[in-house]
């Protein structure tokens, strides 16, 4: 397998001809060999008997970014919410197929969700913190888990908020209501409530499109900050911005009943190699 950006050990040496690019502006650093996280073995996934998408087939690295990129309705987001078992929560979902993380099935039945959905989170569309304080947004879900020592909450409050850029423009108010900020800062509050509880990877679905385009550029150098600390799967249909910052790009189509994953790849070679007509025909603008 062609090499990737994942984190490369002391000493390695300068980028080949196969060292993915983020276009002829944003190169990436030495490649490495990549190290599968998430396993996904011929899922499928079904809301009342209604395909959301059939037999989809990929490997997640570890410390990449992914982006899943297509039209509306072809199932990704139904996708990403599979991978922490969000899925559990709708009624008449049906999901066959294997997702290993780290080689552990997620659908074993002693696994235990509570810990798997805090080492994969989410982040929503649509900003939503809970109408509490913003020091209280991040406390509840470490409550959650069992942490409780005011020392160890304080330090991951301020860890966090430092982590999404968010703490020097807070620190002073953390007791005000997190609904006082603005749709940007609210995004980057939610980041920061998934970065407070240490997981290993994050699912965004479609994260800057409720913001407006200066909100939108700082939630987006925000997640690009995050490779290489975090595995980062994104749904967008920004493709300019899945370009920007993905290593990995997933392009699904609906196909037959439902959608289908019809070509992953390094992000270069999505957008500038396709190797599907129809992956080439959405990327250039032609189909979707």
């Amino acid at each position: 397998m062609t090499r990737t950006a994942a984190t490369c050990p002391p000493g390695a040496g300068p980028p080949d001809a196969d060292a993915y690019t983020l276009g002829p502006l944003l190169a990436g650093p030495p490649c490495c060999t990549p190290e599968t996280l998430i396993r996904v073995d011929k899922l499928s996934l079904s809301y009342a008997g209604t395909p959301a998408f059939e037999n989809v087939s990929l490997d997640i690295y570890r410390g990449c970014i992914t982006a899943l990129i297509g039209p509306s309705g072809c199932g990704k987001t139904s996708f990403l919410s599979s991978l922490n078992r969000l899925t559990d929560l709708i009624p008449g979902c049906r999901v066959e197929g294997r997702i290993a993380i780290d080689g552990e099935d997620i659908h074993d039945p002693q696994t235990d969700v509570m810990a798997l959905r805090r080492r994969v989170g989410m982040i929503f569309q649509k900003p939503n913190p809970f109408p509490l304080s913003i020091r209280r947004n991040l406390e509840m879900p470490l409550k959650e888990h069992g942490i409780r020592n005011r020392a160890e909450l304080d330090e991951r409050v301020r860890q966090a908020l430092t982590d999404v850029g968010l703490w020097e423009e807070v620190k002073e108010r953390l007791d005000a209501p997190a609904l006082v900020l603005s749709g940007g800062q609210q995004q980057r509050l939610c980041i920061a409530r998934a970065l407070a509880l240490r997981p290993a990877v994050l699912l965004m679905d479609e994260p800057c499109s409720a913001l407006d385009p200066l909100a939108s550029a700082v939630v987006e150098d925000l997640i690009a900050s995050l490779k290489g600390r975090y595995t980062v799967v994104i749904v967008t249909h920004n493709l300019a911005q899945a370009r920007r910052i993905a290593n990995y790009a997933g392009f699904f189509w609906v196909k037959d009943r439902g959608g289908a994953l019809i070509e992953f790849d390094h992000c270069r070679r999505i957008f500038e190699a396709p190797r599907h007509e129809l992956t080439a025909a959405y990327v250039g603008g032609i189909r979707g």
